[in-house]
């Protein structure tokens, strides 16, 4: 249990996470993460990263009952924390990475994939962003990146998801394959990748970071502010209580 560095393939680091029953992180979990991530693009002999998960999904973003259990802010501060730090340690691994994603990509899931250079999916693959429902607000800024600007509205204020095949109509997912497929195929993606210069594999990640349009760290802290704010306000552990339904209104 925990994350985990494999090197299945020249030029290629396997990293994959394993937080049972559902892959929704502790706070831990995601600097582990961040850091297994950051480690394996600082490896002179690593051309490429593939991200994966053992279990029944990718991620099913931070672990709410960590939260739940501790006194005042400090697990929310440090879950905050740690999301920011794995959704840069993708976005910034010094070379590129490749995704690959089953069953459910939820919540900080979405961080991760969104800041990932490519995603190959199994075909009972979905991606959603549930934090209206949790009581929570982030990673608008990474779904930004799968969908079109009003699809992203929508799927953020219903908590709906999408599947690998609708991303893959957007563009955003590479390739969907079956679900026994996928590994060989994220592999497969990674391989020919690693086959380019190392360094110079490095300065075409450099570079095309430095073109994107968005500061992805700045514009998902950005978020981050308003999920402590309603934090502070108190809804969001009413909106948790409630599963994300104004009762009231319904009555």
């Amino acid at each position: 249990m925990g994350v985990s560095t494999s090197v299945p393939d020249k030029g290629v680091a396997l990293i994959t996470v394993d937080f049972p029953p559902v892959n929704a992180l502790p706070v831990r979990g995601w600097h582990d993460l961040a850091a297994a991530v950051r480690a394996a693009g600082a490896d002179p002999d690593v051309r490429c990263v593939v991200l994966t998960a053992a279990g029944r999904g990718f991620n099913a973003g931070v672990d709410i009952k960590e939260m739940q259990r501790a006194a005042g802010h400090e697990a929310l501060i440090g879950a905050n924390h740690g999301c920011a730090d794995a959704f840069a340690a993708v976005y910034d691994c010094e070379v590129p990475v490749v995704a690959a994603v089953h069953g459910f990509c939820l919540g900080g899931g979405i961080g991760l994939v969104g800041n990932a250079d490519a995603i190959v999916a199994s075909e009972d693959a979905s991606f959603g962003l549930p934090e209206l429902d949790r009581g929570a607000l982030g990673a608008a800024t990474h779904l930004a990146r799968l969908v079109p600007q009003h699809l992203m509205r929508i799927l953020y204020y219903t908590s709906r998801t999408v599947t690998a095949r609708e991303l893959q109509g957007h563009g955003s997912v590479w390739q969907v394959v079956p679900r026994e497929r996928l590994l060989d195929a994220a592999l497969e993606l990674a391989r020919e990748i690693a086959l380019k210069d190392g360094y110079l594999i490095r300065l075409a990640k450099a570079a095309i970071n430095g073109i994107d349009p968005v500061d992805v760290r700045r514009s998902y802290r950005f978020e981050q502010g308003f999920t402590f704010e309603a934090n502070l306000s108190g809804v969001a552990d009413r909106v948790r209580d409630t599963f994300g339904t104004d009762r009231e209104k319904q009555a």
